[in-house]
């Protein structure tokens, strides 16, 4: 929670909010509306515990509009491979609209080390 309060000190305007992103219910914490985008950076899904990837994503989408995106990215070599975490985003309703090799927007292809997927809803 350290880390929260110094980032509400400097940025007062949104909420922050800490929490198992498997267990991710914003009405439950009074944020009702669904985003028009997500963003999750930072190798964020790696670290994620493999049984709850999946359920992630699903939270993930279930509070994305239908006309919305999802931005993530995440490197190779970390213990979750780009087609595996592909398959779990469509088992969750997320399917791809631009794959992407870097967040300065290069192409993905077979041999990237990196991979930032523009998702939408299924």
């Amino acid at each position: 929670r350290v880390l929260t309060s110094a980032a509400g000190e400097d940025h007062p305007g949104p909420r922050w909010i800490v929490g198992d992103l498997a267990e991710l219910d914003l009405p439950a914490q009074g944020i009702t509306e669904p985003f028009h985008a997500v963003v999750c950076a930072g190798n964020v899904m790696p670290f994620v515990e493999p049984t709850s990837r999946r359920e992630v994503l699903r939270r993930l989408r279930r509070h994305l509009r239908e006309d919305g995106r999802a931005a993530i990215g995440f490197g190779a070599g970390r213990g979750y491979d780009f087609d595996e975490f592909l398959a779990d985003a469509e088992a969750a309703g997320l399917v791809p609209d631009l794959l992407l090799a870097t967040w300065d927007l290069r192409p993905f292809t077979a041999e990237s080390d990196f991979l930032v997927a523009l998702l939408r809803p299924a």
